[in-house]
């Protein structure tokens, strides 16, 4: 087991990536606590998320940035390598085609921090909230 030094929450892995500290409360908060040089593709996915779903309430679930109305439509994530993309399985599988340059699994789109492309993200964000799928 592995203890983080700052925060003292205890890992299978060493140095596990996790967020420490007070939880942020909004998007905002969320993306400034990441490291500078991920913000700027934070930012975009953001973008395209709100681009996508002007009507979905913008908050934090389960520590990240959520789009909601009625139910979880899509989450993001930052993580070290990645962005994580969560629209959940269906949407993954719907568009797998134009998915198979990115790593996916079970819900999640694994995004390489300067590989964001914002059309991309609408499309997915617009087929979850069309098809009511939840995240």
């Amino acid at each position: 087991m592995w203890r983080c030094p700052k925060c003292g929450r205890e890992f299978r892995r060493q140095d596990q990536s996790h967020y420490c500290g007070e939880k942020p409360r909004t998007v905002d908060e969320y993306i400034q606590a990441q490291d500078g040089a991920r913000q700027a593709d934070l930012r975009l996915v953001r973008g395209a998320l709100r681009q996508a779903l002007p009507e979905a309430e913008e908050r934090i679930s389960w520590s990240m940035p959520t789009y909601w109305r009625g139910h979880n439509i899509i989450h993001f994530a930052a993580s070290k390598q990645h962005i994580g993309l969560y629209p959940g399985a269906e949407a993954v599988e719907a568009f797998a085609e134009e998915l198979k340059d990115y790593k996916t699994d079970k819900g999640t789109i694994r995004i390489p921090y300067g590989r964001v492309d914002p059309e991309l993200i609408e499309r997915i964000a617009r087929w979850c909230w069309d098809t009511g799928h939840h995240a």
